[in-house]
C-alpha cells in the first residue's frame, strides 16, 4: 500500500482520479462548494495548487468514491483480518502443527508495528516553523455559519499520562490564531480520556497532530476500535508493513516520518474557549460550546508540503465511504470482542452513531438482550442512540430488509426498551443538552409473529397530507411542521385502527424521504430522541413499560435543533460562474 500521500496522488493521476485546479481559489467557502459539487457527481479527488493566502496546495475528496477507497487500501487488509480471526480457532492453544500451518499469516502479523528511522530519512523533519507556526495553513471554512477556519483532517496523537498507551483520533480543530486552536475532544474517545487523566492530575497533555502521511493513517484515526488496541498498529496492518516513525528533536512524541505536517504543542488543564459553530457530518451545525485549547509550540513539515482536507455535511460525504470500508475491515473482529455478535453495522446515513444494528446469537431465551447491553457498553458503540437486534441472518446494510425482519418478529410488550438520561454523541442535539439524551433497543428474534402491510389502505389520517411506506410495516407520514402542531404524533394514536399491519410509524417533515434509504435514515434518525419523541399506548408491569402497537415516532425538526447546512447563495453563484475555469 501507499507509504505516503504523494504516492497515492501519483496513483490517482494515473487512473485519472485526480483533477488539478490551477486557478486561484479561496479556502473561505469556495473550495468547500467545489468539493461538494464534485462529490455529489461521484467526481475525482481535487488538488488546488493556488490557494489564496497560503503557500501550500490543498487536496480534498481523496476517498469520495468506493473506487478510490479500494485504490487506497485494496482487498488485502480485509482478507488479512478474516484470516487472523479464523486462525485464532486453530492457534489457541498454540501447537507446533498449528503454528507451522499458519506460518505465512504469522509472518504477516510479525510485520505489524512501527520502526524508527533517522532524521535524514524522515521528510516530515525538512522544515520547522516556530513563530506563528499555524500562519499560512490553508484551513477551510466550509459553511456560512462556521466559527472560522477549521483543520478538518487532523490526526490527533496523544499518550496516556501514566501508562504511555497511545491514541490516534480525529477531532476537528478551529484555528483561533497563529499559535492556538480549539480541541474538540468528543466523549467516549481516546484523546478525551487522555486529557481527562492529565487534567485530573493538574497537568497539560502533550499533543501532536499529523496532517497527511499514508492513507492508512487517516483510516486508523477514525476506526472504531477498542481503546486498548493502538491505532498505529491498525495503520501498520493496513499498510502491510511497519510504520516508519522518527523522534521529534524538540518535542515529546515520535513523528510519522512520511507525514506532510506534524503540529506539536500541549492542551493545558482547566482552560476553555468557545469553539464552533461547525457544519458537521450529521448534516447540521454543531453549536458553539466551550472546549479545551491547543497551544502550538512548533510545526514540522515537508518543504513542499501538501495540505489534506475534507468537507463534511449531509450524508453521503467522503467520511461515509471511509466508514463503510472500516466496518467491512473490522466486522470479523466483532465476535472476538463481543461473544454472541454475528454481525454488526452502523449506518453512515445517520452519522453512524444514531442507528446501529446487529445479528446476534440466541442460544437461550433473551440472550439477544444481554448481547444488546454488551454492544451498548463497547467503545464508540456506547454512543448508539437506536439499536436494532435480530437473530436472523440478514444483510444489515439494507435497512428495509432489517426492519421488515424485526417488525415481523418483535413483541412490543417485551422487546422494546427506552433508557432515559444517557450520554449522546457530542454532535447529536436531539436530547436538548450537549452530550445528553436517551437510547432505545428493539429486538426481533425467532419466528414471525405478524404479517406486515405493504400498501397503506387505512384511509385519511387527521392532520396528515402525505403517506409513504418505507418498507413493509414501516410508514412515513407528514403534515404540519412541529412548531405549528407539536401534538400531531401523539394524536395519531387515536387512529390506531388505520395502522393495522404497520407497527412503526414515523412522523416526518416530508414523507417523500421514504423514497430512498439514505434520505429516510438521515431524516428520521437524526431528528428524534427516543425518550421524548416515541409515542405508544401500553402499561407498566414489574417496572417495565409494555408497548402496544403502533409505535409512533415524531421525527420532525424541533425548536432547539441546529439548522440544516445550506451553502451561501453568493458563493454558489461564484462557483457556478467559474466552473469552467476550475476544470479548463
Amino acid at each position: 500500500m501507499y507509504p505516503n500521500l504523494r504516492t497515492f496522488l501519483d496513483a490517482l493521476r494515473k487512473e485519472k482520479e485526480l483533477a488539478v485546479i490551477d486557478v486561484p481559489v479561496s479556502p473561505d467557502l469556495e473550495i468547500a462548494e467545489i468539493h461538494r459539487r464534485v462529490i455529489e457527481e461521484g467526481g475525482p479527488a481535487l488538488l488546488f495548487r493556488r490557494v489564496e493566502g497560503s503557500p501550500f496546495p490543498v487536496v480534498t475528496n481523496l476517498f469520495g468514491t468506493p473506487k478510490r477507497v479500494e485504490m487506497a487500501f485494496g482487498p488485502r487488509p480485509e482478507q488479512l483480518m478474516k484470516r487472523i480471526v479464523s486462525a485464532l480457532h486453530t492457534l489457541l492453544p498454540p501447537t507446533p502443527k498449528a503454528l507451522w500451518r499458519e506460518r505465512d499469516l504469522l509472518w504477516q502479523i510479525a510485520k505489524v508495528g512501527t520502526r524508527t528511522v533517522p532524521a535524514r530519512r524522515a521528510p516530515v523533519l525538512e522544515v520547522c516553523d516556530k513563530e506563528a507556526p499555524l500562519a499560512g495553513l490553508p484551513a477551510l471554512t466550509s459553511w456560512p455559519e462556521d466559527g472560522g477556519p477549521f483543520i478538518t483532517l487532523p490526526l490527533v496523537y496523544t499518550e496516556h499520562p501514566r501508562t504511555g498507551q497511545h491514541n490516534l483520533g480525529m477531532y476537528r480543530m478551529q484555528i483561533f490564531d497563529g499559535q492556538t486552536t480549539g480541541m474538540h475532544w468528543q466523549i467516549h474517545k481516546g484523546g478525551g480520556f487522555h486529557y481527562h487523566e492529565a487534567e485530573s492530575a493538574g497537568q497539560a497533555l502533550p499533543v501532536t497532530v499529523f496532517l497527511g502521511g499514508p492513507p492508512a493513517l487517516i483510516a486508523s484515526a477514525i476506526a472504531p476500535v477498542p481503546e486498548q488496541l493502538p491505532e498505529l498498529m491498525i495503520t501498520s496492518l493496513i499498510l502491510g508493513d511497519k510504520l516508519p516513525v522518527t523522534p521529534d528533536p524538540i518535542g515529546r512524541h515520535r513523528l510519522v516520518a512520511e507525514a506532510e505536517f506534524a503540529i506539536h504543542g500541549e492542551v493545558p488543564p482547566y482552560e476553555r474557549r468557545p469553539e464552533g459553530p461547525f457544519g458537521d457530518h450529521y448534516g447540521y451545525y454543531s453549536l458553539q460550546h466551550d472546549f479545551p485549547v491547543f497551544r502550538v509550540s512548533h510545526v514540522w513539515r515537508r518543504k513542499d508540503a501538501i495540505y489534506p482536507a475534507t468537507v463534511v455535511g449531509e450524508p453521503r460525504q467522503e467520511d461515509y465511504y471511509l466508514g463503510e470500508f472500516l466496518q467491512r475491515l473490522l466486522s470479523p473482529a466483532f465476535p472476538m470482542a463481543m461473544p454472541g455478535v454475528r454481525d454488526l453495522w452502523t449506518y453512515g446515513e445517520t452519522g453512524f452513531h444514531s442507528l446501529a444494528a446487529a445479528v446476534v446469537r440466541e442460544s437461550y431465551e433473551r440472550e439477544s438482550l444481554s448481547t444488546a447491553f454488551r454492544i451498548l457498553g463497547e467503545g464508540q458503540l456506547t454512543l448508539t442512540k437506536f439499536l436494532i437486534v435480530t437473530d436472523r441472518p440478514v444483510d444489515l446494510s439494507k435497512a428495509s430488509v432489517l426492519l421488515e425482519t424485526v417488525l415481523e418478529r418483535f413483541d412490543p410488550e417485551r422487546d422494546v426498551f427506552v433508557f432515559n438520561h444517557t450520554s449522546h454523541d457530542t454532535l447529536d442535539y436531539t436530547g436538548g443538552r450537549l452530550n445528553h439524551g436517551s437510547k432505545a433497543v428493539m429486538i426481533g428474534t425467532g419466528d414471525p409473529k405478524r404479517t406486515l402491510a405493504g400498501e397503506y389502505t387505512g384511509g385519511p389520517l387527521p392532520g396528515i397530507d402525505r403517506i409513504r411506506p418505507f418498507c413493509r410495516g414501516c410508514l412515513a407520514v407528514s403534515g404540519a411542521a412541529y412548531e405549528a402542531d407539536p401534538e400531531l404524533a401523539a394524536r395519531l394514536l387515536s387512529s390506531r385502527d388505520s395502522f393495522a399491519g404497520w407497527p412503526l410509524v414515523f412522523v416526518v417533515d416530508d414523507a417523500d424521504v421514504a423514497e430512498s434509504q439514505a434520505s429516510f435514515l438521515w431524516s428520521v434518525f437524526t431528528r428524534f430522541n427516543p425518550a421524548t419523541d416515541m409515542y405508544a399506548d401500553g402499561k407498566i408491569a414489574n417496572h417495565h413499560f409494555g408497548y402496544q402497537l403502533p409505535i409512533i415516532v415524531d421525527a420532525r425538526m424541533k425548536p432547539g435543533y441546529p439548522g440544516r447546512l445550506v451553502p451561501r447563495e453568493d458563493v454558489r453563484d461564484k462557483v457556478s460562474a467559474r466552473w469552467k475555469q476550475y476544470f479548463a
